[in-house]
């Protein structure tokens, strides 16, 4: 059968784009399909899964550990994610000033998201050490007594939003970025009209670059929901603290599954985890609606 030249050329696609499409197949959309079916089911790894409708997903509700780990991570986020946004906005507006040092300043910034997870978890175990950590050392020196950082269960949920505001390098550079593209004639007829620096930077740089915080607000938010790594570092350098302090949505899914051999009950996890990032997400883009402003072309 002779092909026409638009069916070779389809063809042509279809084989270039396989490799992805075969990839996608076998290592996310089979994962994700075999997730769903394990999630109705009970299913211990190790033995054949059996079918349960949808207790797993009933059973999270009563679980006091699931509440705790998902009112720790909703916390986490509500925190994280406007300090994180306006701590960013700052550093980039100040980096946009011209000032002496600018380039090493902006290098300091951003080379906390460069380091290893691993890494930087040994180096904040190190810092907030409450014993002989460099944090509450330097405290004593003008009188104070620092906290139990890792070891006293609010102060955990503190130690880590800090860390995550270190980390804030990333943001940073987006809005930097997106500062220097706003016309300068927006400014200048901010400055004829008597705005001041804290006016204009309000009404002419925030809606400019409204685009680029609704990008980083929502990456932000997603990977805050997912939070895994730090506190699971973390929580190997204090065996006498309380492990529920460092388990967060995510942890405790890990848990659940590799720990515990309970793989369908973390796949209903793993899935309202999902459905509420997607909802969340949703939600988003719905308000930003009237706060976010793009150019014409």
């Amino acid at each position: 059968m002779k092909l026409s030249a638009r069916a070779k050329v389809d063809l042509a696609g279809y084989l270039w784009v396989s490799p992805w499409i075969a990839g996608f197949l076998l290592f996310m959309l089979l994962p994700a399909a075999l997730s769903a079916y394990y999630s109705l089911t009970d299913y211990p790894v190790l033995e054949a899964p059996i079918f349960v409708g949808f207790d797993n997903y009933t059973r999270m509700w009563r679980e006091p550990d699931f509440r705790d780990a998902a009112l720790r991570t909703l916390l986490y986020a509500a925190a994280v994610v406007p300090l994180s946004t306006i701590l960013a906005l700052v550093l980039a507006a100040l980096l946009c000033g011209g000032r002496r040092l600018t380039g090493f300043l902006r290098a300091a910034i951003f080379l906390p998201t460069l380091v290893p997870m691993v890494a930087a978890g040994m180096v904040w175990m190190w810092l907030l050490n409450g014993g002989y950590g460099l944090i509450n050392q330097s405290l004593a020196l003008i009188g104070v007594e620092g906290p139990n950082w890792l070891g006293d269960g609010p102060m955990v949920l503190v130690s880590l939003i800090i860390i995550a505001l270190w980390g804030v390098g990333h943001s940073v550079v987006i809005y930097e970025a997106a500062m220097r593209e706003v016309p300068p004639s927006l400014y200048e007829a901010a400055a004829l009209d008597g705005m001041g620096p804290v006016a204009r930077f309000w009404h002419v740089t925030l809606p400019m670059i409204s685009p680029a915080i609704l990008f980083n607000v929502v990456t932000l938010m997603i990977g805050s929901l997912q939070l895994f790594g730090m506190p699971a570092v973390l929580s190997k350098s204090n065996e006498g603290a309380d492990p529920r302090a460092f388990t967060f949505f995510t942890n405790e899914m890990f848990s659940q599954a590799f720990l515990n051999g309970q793989m369908g009950y973390a796949s209903a996890m793993a899935w309202v985890q999902l459905l509420f990032v997607l909802a969340l997400t949703g939600l988003t883009f719905a308000v930003s609606g009237r706060l976010v402003h793009y150019r014409g072309g």
